[in-house]
């Protein structure tokens, strides 16, 4: 069974609960959907509760470009199946002279 809360505690965490929606600005307020938005308190468990799949994000993560390679340089990465593209970076790299880093 839930414990019960004197008035001092449910005050302290009202003023919490209030400090931390007062905390979210307005574009994460737009960010949210319409029905949250307007429950600012169902807004805050919204977000105390949003996960990010996946794996962490890179300390140093790589930049999307778009390069046009010969179609035979191409057919050469993409043959060695999977991990082509790192492939072509770790070429590239050791043109450059640069190590990886980790």
């Amino acid at each position: 069974m839930p414990k019960t809360l004197s008035e001092e505690e449910r005050v302290a965490r009202l003023e919490r609960i209030q400090r931390a929606i007062d905390g979210i600005n307005l574009s994460e307020r737009s960010a949210l959907p319409r029905d949250e938005s307007k429950d600012l308190a169902c807004a805050l468990v919204h977000n105390s509760v949003k996960r990010r799949s996946g794996r962490p994000l890179a300390q140093n993560p790589k930049v999307p470009v778009s390069i046009r390679l010969s179609p035979d340089v191409l057919i050469y990465f993409r043959s060695g199946g999977p991990g082509w593209q790192g492939r072509i970076d770790e070429t590239l790299r050791e043109e450059a002279g640069r190590k990886k880093q980790i």
